[in-house]
């Protein structure tokens, strides 16, 4: 009985993923297993990694499943050399060499990926929480929002650069038959900005610079103004209405013409990016679609675009993407709406009677184009999405609490710290001195003046008549020291009361605009996480700037790499106090007080929505209406009474919930 063979029946071996492994690469070189749970795990999401002695527990039992295994499919001297081992200190004494050829001889115990894997198992930790920081929990997730966005996906998640975004696909490509999903092809296409320039002559290295624009309208090669060739019979070279007489313009094809037109407004940038919105738009119309040169169009073209413009085809719309991505596209999925139609029409009408001005077309036939018919609204102005006065002060706590990081200890909550500090100067900004969001990102310290209390002044004028400066008189009712404001233990925020911004604002008018000590003692603060001094004596630069710049072309053209501080571009800032509200809305438990409304409200908040709120609260404590133009720079004291209608209905449906409870 005791010498029949018996079935030994074994456990199907653990699995483990690449992070496993490569943690115990580093148990075999002698890491300490706390270093180890640190660099390669996170608590939170791997409970063996939770202390020393788990992650120790956890490390030397897969040592010990994979020297199993080894005995089993491994070679002869593999398993005599561990066994000696076993016998000699009880258990396996790996090295780096050894360990290599247990890994091979144990291939049974390695995990495939699969779409439900969590990102923390085969990604390490830095990577997985930046991923799942948007919303990327898994490997199915993570290949879906490749696909959505194409091969400029990584420009949406967070300090992923380019190559590790490379990287990433690269090995989603590798294990594609177990994921069952693939990647889409166009993910890996490069941007259509060139990496590097070189040569002798510092010719762009890179055939995807530019694209010549064309194909089959419903598959069509589109590309952004900045990137687009024409095709050779349709460059316009010999348009239809090309004048005969001699031209004031060097421009041998429509493209060279319509650069010379907004090359006019190389000093107007938001005017620049709308006017080449409008052109890039029907050059991409006219060549794709009407297969016509620009100096070629018609009437009866014109009519055509306009109707274009009410429904663009499927192939020419798609969600936001960057000009750079292969999946830009010229049109937003729900199209333009009325007024922005009459727009286009207005553009292309002043862009083509200047090319009859300087006598490269013979004739403008936008000029007998009607714009579409549109709805002149009551009011321009949406005062309606100006935060009320209690969620505007509940949102400054709530910044506050979080700009409270700088200086923690774990790199990563500094990082986010100096964020919203950067978001909470744009904030006030705007929401405290009624900027937009353009003047918000242009404006500079040296355009900033710190202006003296009272009491400065006075002791300035006594001391200049030289006469000592009076002390205040006594007084036998003993008082209550007044309140410290917030920020006022700042470094010289008590020398300063009301401050001054000059800017230049819309249609090219400067203005003046004050500045709330709130707002200067969170510029100091951001001021101090760029470690640029903002009390010194010639301070300079602009008031908000990024902390640092990616290394990639496409960032460094959008910003100016040669200036010393580099501001934010008027898109990035309004990104980021965009993101910022929405994660304030988000985290419901700092906002408990406030109702649904006043949260929706806030998700849906704009940059601009605080330049309303700035106009609503400075009318409801009774500013007067021509201080509130001036702040704001309205061109018309009109537009200026709309917070004051707004705020006196605001009222009035205040006092009928009023009364309606006291008749209830």
């Amino acid at each position: 009985m005791a010498n029949q063979p018996q079935q030994l029946t074994l456990p199907p071996p653990r699995t483990y993923t690449r992070t496993d492994f490569t943690a115990l690469r580093a148990f075999v070189q002698r890491l300490p297993a706390a270093t180890i749970a640190r660099l390669y795990y996170d608590p939170e999401r791997s409970p063996h990694a939770a202390s020393a002695d788990a992650m120790e527990r956890f490390l030397g039992t897969m040592r010990d499943d994979l020297v199993h295994l080894a005995l089993l499919h491994g070679s002869s001297v593999l398993a005599d050399h561990l066994k000696a081992s076993i016998k000699q200190h009880g258990s396996a004494k790996l090295t780096a060499v050894t360990l290599r050829m247990v890994e091979q001889a144990s291939t049974l115990a390695a995990a495939v990926p699969l779409v439900k894997h969590p990102v923390h198992l085969w990604f390490r930790p830095l990577i997985a929480q930046r991923l799942n920081g948007e919303g990327i929990g898994t490997l199915g997730a993570l290949i879906d929002y490749c696909n959505a966005r194409g091969g400029s996906w990584w420009r949406s998640v967070p300090r992923i650069g380019a190559l590790r975004a490379r990287t990433l696909v690269a090995w989603l490509r590798r294990h594609e038959a177990t994921l069952g999903v693939s990647v889409a092809a166009d993910v890996d296409i490069a941007s259509l900005v060139p990496a590097k320039t070189g040569g002798a002559k510092g010719e762009v290295q890179g055939s995807d610079a530019v694209v010549v624009i064309g194909g089959d309208p419903s598959e069509p090669r589109l590309a952004p103004f900045e990137h687009l060739a024409v095709p050779a019979e349709l460059s316009g070279a010999t348009g239809l209405n090309r004048a005969t007489s001699f031209a004031f313009i060097r421009a041998e094809n429509d493209l060279s013409a319509v650069h010379a037109y907004l090359h006019r407004y190389r000093d107007r940038p938001t005017t620049l990016r709308a006017y080449t919105r409008e052109l890039e738009r029907l050059i991409l119309w006219c060549v794709v679609v009407r297969r016509k040169a620009l100096s070629s169009l018609t009437v009866e073209d014109c009519e055509a675009y306009k109707d274009f413009l009410q429904a663009p085809l499927p192939s020419f719309t798609g969600p936001k993407r960057p000009r750079t991505s292969g999946r830009w596209r010229p049109f937003a999925p729900e199209g333009l709406s009325a007024d922005s139609q009459a727009y286009a029409v207005r553009v292309l009408r002043a862009a083509f009677a200047w090319l009859v001005d300087v006598r490269y077309l013979a004739g403008n036939p936008w000029s007998a184009v009607h714009e579409p018919a549109t709805v002149t609204r009551e009011s321009a102005v949406q005062v309606h999405r100006a935060l009320p006065a209690k969620l505007w002060s509940q949102v400054r706590k709530a910044l506050d609490a979080r700009c409270d990081g700088f200086g923690t200890v774990e790199p990563e909550a500094d990082d986010e710290a100096r964020q919203w500090r950067a978001a909470r100067a744009a904030i006030l900004l705007m929401g405290d001195s009624g900027l937009r969001r353009a003047e918000a990102a242009f404006a500079r310290r040296e355009d900033l003046c710190l202006a003296e209390t009272t009491e400065e002044r006075r002791a300035s004028r006594n001391t200049s008549s030289g006469s000592a400066p009076q002390a205040p008189p006594p007084t036998t009712t003993p008082t209550t020291p007044r309140a410290t404001p917030p920020h006022s233990t700042e470094p010289g925020r008590s020398k300063f009361a009301v401050c001054t911004l000059t800017i230049v604002g819309k249609r090219r008018k400067q203005r003046t605009v004050p500045v709330s000590g709130a707002t200067i003692a969170a510029l100091r603060a951001h001021w101090n996480d760029r470690d640029r001094d903002f009390d010194a004596p010639r301070a300079h630069g602009p008031l908000i700037a990024p902390q640092w710049i990616p290394a990639t072309h496409a960032a460094l053209e959008r910003h100016d790499a040669s200036a010393q501080d580099a501001p934010y571009t008027v898109d990035s800032l309004g990104r980021l106090v965009r993101m910022a509200v929405q994660r304030l809305s988000a985290q419901t438990a700092a906002l408990a007080n406030f109702s649904t409304d006043d949260l929706v409200q806030l998700a849906n908040t704009s940059a601009h929505a605080f330049r309303h709120t700035f106009g609503t609260r400075a009318v409801a404590r009774e500013m007067p209406t021509d201080v509130v133009q001036a702040i704001l720079g309205h061109a018309s004291l009109q537009t200026t009474s709309i917070y004051v209608r707004a705020e006196r209905r605001r009222m009035l449906e205040a006092a009928a919930r009023y009364y309606a409870d006291d008749e209830t």
